[in-house]
């Protein structure tokens, strides 16, 4: 017997003291709910309902009933829409500022199909696991060494002009990359303008940007020559109009309209990994849309962990996730693209994800 329908019907045509009227209120049929209520009354075992006269009334047993199946079914009714309100609630997902309105959009389409309500926080590096810590987002795509995250995203350097890049003096016309020890300054005896790598706040990491400095100081180049912007607009400025170069992705590159290439000594790259503060969440995330967060990224694929911790504790099932690959620019003579895989991905425990560089070294 559906004991809620039986309270549900009962309530209603004792409402309207009539079969017909309350049956309609309750959306059955009459024959319904008469079933429902006799069965009700066998399962009692006492009559609720009088039904000798023209108009349908309650017993002496039915009176005493009826407050607590009102209140059953006022519960019942409030419970389903709570339901629906947590189904529809958004999950807030802390994501690279770096991430183009597009690729965001695209993003939340994709998880509305698997019955997902995204709700994209754009922030910094060092900000993203810091609001899965507290509470101000659900889930964060943080920022990880590339050889351990479960999406990687290809740097390389970019110029506002193809003659920066591809002028026969800091390109390697086979591979198509840019050597960093071309641009030492006054090379050849001349005194012309020395050119700087902008690093964006997005690639401001130790994974990224020490690499950048360290091979900065082995091949000779001035301290100064590499340079962090306080915003990603800054540099491109810097860059459209100067010699100047953008270490960023071969996306973003396209986005900026920017000539990109791979850095010849070393194969740089971001790494992002996905935190969650609930098991639950990582799941519901990681699982259906594990693809189209790497597109949202510009990433070279991504990769399902074979198993990942939760802040409590718990392992998560394997599952795969179909990689994708690089988008392919509107001009193809812009982009080179460079090898590289993706390593193995975890859910990772917001509470090891430090807010600042030093939780990175």
């Amino acid at each position: 017997m559906d004991v809620l329908g039986a309270y549900k019907a009962f309530v209603a045509v004792s409402g309207y003291g009539s079969f017909t009227l309350g049956a309609a209120a309750a959306r059955i049929p009459q024959s319904v709910a008469s079933r429902r209520i006799a069965a009700l009354e066998e399962h009692l075992g006492a009559r609720l309902l009088d039904r000798s006269s023209r108009n349908v009334t309650l017993t002496p047993f039915g009176r005493e009933l009826l407050p607590a199946a009102r209140r059953l079914v006022d519960l019942a009714e409030a419970l389903e829409h709570d339901a629906e309100r947590a189904r529809l609630r958004p999950l807030r997902l802390a994501v690279p500022a770096v991430c183009a309105p597009p690729r965001l959009a695209r993003l939340v389409v994709e998880a509305r199909r698997h019955d997902l309500n995204l709700d994209p926080h754009p922030a910094g590096p060092h900000e993203r696991g810091e609001l899965v810590r507290t509470l101000e987002v659900r889930a964060a795509l943080v920022a990880v060494p590339p050889e351990t995250a479960g999406w990687r995203v290809p740097l390389g350097l970019a110029a506002g002009a193809r003659e920066a890049l591809g002028d026969g003096d800091g390109a390697d016309e086979r591979g198509g990359a840019l050597y960093v020890e071309t641009l030492r300054a006054g090379r050849g005896g001349t005194r012309e303008r020395r050119r700087r790598i902008w690093v964006q706040p997005e690639d401001d990491v130790p994974h990224v940007r020490d690499r950048v400095t360290r091979l900065g100081a082995a091949v000779g180049l001035l301290p100064a020559q590499v340079a962090v912007s306080a915003s990603l607009v800054g540099a491109a400025a810097e860059v459209l109009g100067s010699t100047d170069l953008l270490l960023c992705s071969r996306d973003q590159a396209d986005e900026l309209d920017l000539y990109w290439c791979p850095v010849g000594e070393l194969d740089l790259a971001r790494g992002y990994d996905l935190v969650a503060g609930a098991r639950e969440d990582g799941h519901r995330l990681r699982t259906p849309l594990g693809a189209a967060i790497a597109r949202c990224l510009g990433a070279t694929g991504a990769t399902t962990p074979a198993g990942a911790t939760t802040p409590a504790g718990a392992t998560t099932p394997t599952g795969p996730t179909t990689p994708t690959g690089p988008t392919t620019p509107a001009d193809p003579t812009r982009a080179i693209t460079p090898a590289g895989s993706t390593g193995p991905g975890r859910f990772r425990d917001p509470a090891t994800v430090a807010p600042d560089d030093r939780a990175l070294r």
